[in-house]
Protein backbone atom coordinates (compact mmCIF):
# COMPACT_ATOMS: atom_id res chain seq x y z
CA UNK A 1 0.00 0.00 0.00
CA UNK A 2 2.70 2.20 -1.27
CA UNK A 3 0.61 4.36 -3.20
CA UNK A 4 -2.01 5.71 -0.59
CA UNK A 5 0.67 6.94 1.84
CA UNK A 6 2.54 8.96 -1.39
CA UNK A 7 -0.92 10.49 -1.87
CA UNK A 8 -1.82 10.92 1.69
CA UNK A 9 2.02 12.77 2.35
CA UNK A 10 1.24 14.87 -0.64
CA UNK A 11 -2.34 15.72 0.50
CA UNK A 12 -1.08 16.48 3.95
CA UNK A 13 2.19 18.31 2.29
CA UNK A 14 -0.56 20.60 0.55
CA UNK A 15 -3.26 21.03 3.01
CA UNK A 16 -0.39 22.07 5.23
CA UNK A 17 1.62 25.11 3.34
CA UNK A 18 -2.01 26.20 1.85
CA UNK A 19 -2.86 26.62 5.58
CA UNK A 20 -0.08 28.22 6.72
CA UNK A 21 0.74 30.45 3.97
CA UNK A 22 -3.08 31.70 4.47
CA UNK A 23 -2.54 32.27 8.23
CA UNK A 24 0.44 33.92 7.55
CA UNK A 25 -1.16 36.02 4.90
CA UNK A 26 -4.19 36.65 7.55
CA UNK A 27 -1.40 37.81 10.34
CA UNK A 28 0.56 40.11 7.83
CA UNK A 29 -3.27 41.66 7.35
CA UNK A 30 -3.66 42.47 10.79
CA UNK A 31 -0.55 43.77 11.51
CA UNK A 32 -1.72 46.37 9.45
CA UNK A 33 -5.15 46.84 10.15
CA UNK A 34 -5.74 45.11 13.56
CA UNK A 35 -9.48 43.17 13.89
CA UNK A 36 -10.80 39.92 15.87
CA UNK A 37 -11.75 38.08 12.90
CA UNK A 38 -8.52 38.03 10.59
CA UNK A 39 -6.79 36.74 14.51
CA UNK A 40 -9.26 34.18 15.07
CA UNK A 41 -9.53 33.11 11.28
CA UNK A 42 -5.89 32.72 11.56
CA UNK A 43 -5.26 30.88 14.90
CA UNK A 44 -7.87 28.61 13.94
CA UNK A 45 -5.69 27.55 10.87
CA UNK A 46 -3.17 26.67 13.01
CA UNK A 47 -5.44 25.09 15.52
CA UNK A 48 -6.40 22.68 12.79
CA UNK A 49 -3.04 22.08 11.23
CA UNK A 50 -1.65 20.73 14.74
CA UNK A 51 -4.49 18.71 15.09
CA UNK A 52 -3.88 17.44 11.62
CA UNK A 53 -0.39 16.53 12.17
CA UNK A 54 -1.08 15.11 15.62
CA UNK A 55 -3.12 12.68 14.35
CA UNK A 56 -1.32 12.04 11.07
CA UNK A 57 1.37 9.22 10.76
CA UNK A 58 2.98 10.67 8.41
CA UNK A 59 5.82 13.10 7.72
CA UNK A 60 5.87 15.54 5.04
CA UNK A 61 8.97 14.66 2.46
CA UNK A 62 12.16 16.41 3.55
CA UNK A 63 11.82 19.34 0.28
CA UNK A 64 8.42 20.34 1.89
CA UNK A 65 9.30 20.50 5.47
CA UNK A 66 12.35 23.28 4.97
CA UNK A 67 9.58 25.53 3.00
CA UNK A 68 7.17 24.53 6.21
CA UNK A 69 9.62 25.19 9.24
CA UNK A 70 10.65 28.62 7.01
CA UNK A 71 6.50 29.31 6.44
CA UNK A 72 6.34 28.24 10.14
CA UNK A 73 9.20 30.38 11.80
CA UNK A 74 7.90 33.30 9.78
CA UNK A 75 4.36 32.53 10.87
CA UNK A 76 5.05 32.62 14.93
CA UNK A 77 7.77 35.34 14.65
CA UNK A 78 5.40 37.70 13.06
CA UNK A 79 1.77 36.41 14.32
CA UNK A 80 2.89 36.90 17.79
CA UNK A 81 2.64 40.08 17.66
CA UNK A 82 -1.14 41.15 16.83
CA UNK A 83 -1.81 38.34 18.79
CA UNK A 84 0.03 39.49 22.12
CA UNK A 85 -1.06 43.23 21.65
CA UNK A 86 -5.21 41.91 21.59
CA UNK A 87 -4.17 39.81 24.30
CA UNK A 88 -2.52 42.95 25.95
CA UNK A 89 -5.95 44.84 25.08
CA UNK A 90 -8.04 42.85 26.33
CA UNK A 91 -6.40 42.56 29.46
CA UNK A 92 -6.11 45.84 30.17
CA UNK A 93 -9.46 46.65 29.07
CA UNK A 94 -7.56 49.55 26.76
CA UNK A 95 -6.23 51.56 29.88
CA UNK A 96 -2.31 51.51 29.14
CA UNK A 97 -0.99 53.83 27.27
CA UNK A 98 1.43 53.03 24.63
CA UNK A 99 4.50 55.19 24.74
CA UNK A 100 6.74 56.55 21.05
CA UNK A 101 9.23 53.73 21.82
CA UNK A 102 6.75 50.96 22.10
CA UNK A 103 6.85 50.73 26.22
CA UNK A 104 4.29 51.78 28.06
CA UNK A 105 3.33 54.51 29.83
CA UNK A 106 3.27 55.06 33.53
CA UNK A 107 2.69 58.24 35.98
CA UNK A 108 5.16 58.67 38.73
CA UNK A 109 3.85 59.34 41.87
CA UNK A 110 3.46 62.73 43.28
CA UNK A 111 5.43 63.96 45.98
CA UNK A 112 3.05 66.88 46.96
CA UNK A 113 -1.18 65.82 47.21
CA UNK A 114 -3.43 66.72 44.25
CA UNK A 115 -0.67 67.25 41.60
CA UNK A 116 0.00 64.90 39.17
CA UNK A 117 3.83 62.48 39.03
CA UNK A 118 6.32 62.79 35.50
CA UNK A 119 5.62 60.58 33.03
CA UNK A 120 7.89 57.89 31.98
CA UNK A 121 8.10 54.88 29.73
CA UNK A 122 9.21 51.49 30.40
CA UNK A 123 9.48 48.49 28.81
CA UNK A 124 10.49 49.70 25.93
CA UNK A 125 11.44 48.00 22.83
CA UNK A 126 9.17 45.80 23.36
CA UNK A 127 7.77 44.76 20.00
CA UNK A 128 11.61 44.30 18.74
CA UNK A 129 12.26 42.30 21.93
CA UNK A 130 9.26 39.66 20.80
CA UNK A 131 10.20 39.50 17.54
CA UNK A 132 13.45 38.27 18.76
CA UNK A 133 12.26 35.78 21.51
CA UNK A 134 9.05 34.03 19.24
CA UNK A 135 12.37 33.88 16.55
CA UNK A 136 14.50 32.19 19.02
CA UNK A 137 11.87 30.01 20.62
CA UNK A 138 10.19 29.05 17.14
CA UNK A 139 14.04 28.11 16.08
CA UNK A 140 14.78 26.28 19.41
CA UNK A 141 11.72 24.20 19.03
CA UNK A 142 11.61 23.15 15.52
CA UNK A 143 15.70 22.46 15.87
CA UNK A 144 14.71 19.76 18.70
CA UNK A 145 15.99 22.43 21.43
CA UNK A 146 13.12 23.30 23.69
CA UNK A 147 15.40 23.95 26.38
CA UNK A 148 15.35 27.68 24.67
CA UNK A 149 12.23 28.89 26.09
CA UNK A 150 13.98 28.69 29.46
CA UNK A 151 16.73 30.60 28.16
CA UNK A 152 15.03 33.34 26.37
CA UNK A 153 12.47 33.72 29.42
CA UNK A 154 15.53 33.97 31.94
CA UNK A 155 17.39 36.13 29.44
CA UNK A 156 14.11 38.25 29.31
CA UNK A 157 13.21 38.39 32.75
CA UNK A 158 16.91 39.36 33.81
CA UNK A 159 16.73 42.34 31.65
CA UNK A 160 13.44 43.72 32.47
CA UNK A 161 13.88 43.05 36.11
CA UNK A 162 14.41 46.35 36.71
CA UNK A 163 11.58 47.82 35.33
CA UNK A 164 9.29 45.62 36.94
CA UNK A 165 8.70 47.67 40.20
CA UNK A 166 5.16 49.03 38.92
CA UNK A 167 2.03 46.76 39.09
CA UNK A 168 1.13 48.14 35.42
CA UNK A 169 4.61 46.55 34.40
CA UNK A 170 4.72 43.57 36.15
CA UNK A 171 1.40 42.53 34.50
CA UNK A 172 2.07 43.88 31.07
CA UNK A 173 5.30 41.39 31.02
CA UNK A 174 4.01 38.46 32.35
CA UNK A 175 0.86 38.26 30.16
CA UNK A 176 2.20 39.86 27.18
CA UNK A 177 5.26 37.07 27.46
CA UNK A 178 2.76 34.23 28.18
CA UNK A 179 0.88 35.24 25.08
CA UNK A 180 3.97 35.55 22.75
CA UNK A 181 5.57 32.57 23.87
CA UNK A 182 2.15 30.13 23.54
CA UNK A 183 1.38 31.70 19.59
CA UNK A 184 5.52 30.70 18.98
CA UNK A 185 5.29 27.54 20.41
CA UNK A 186 2.08 26.51 19.01
CA UNK A 187 3.46 27.04 15.62
CA UNK A 188 6.49 25.54 16.19
CA UNK A 189 4.93 22.08 17.40
CA UNK A 190 3.10 22.27 14.45
CA UNK A 191 6.20 22.19 12.18
CA UNK A 192 8.32 20.28 14.76
CA UNK A 193 5.32 17.09 14.71
CA UNK A 194 4.71 17.70 10.59
CA UNK A 195 8.59 17.67 10.08
CA UNK A 196 9.92 15.10 12.36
Amino acid sequence: MVFPDVLLTAALSIFLVLAMCAALVLVILSLRKPGNVLLAAAGSLVVVCLLIVTVSPLNVPLPVGLGIALLGTALATLGGNPVTRRVLEIATHGRVQEGDNGGILLRAPSIVAGSEGAVREVLRGGTTIGYLERLAVALGIISGFPEAIAVVVALKGIGRFSELAAAEARERFIIGTLASLVWACVVAALVRLAIW
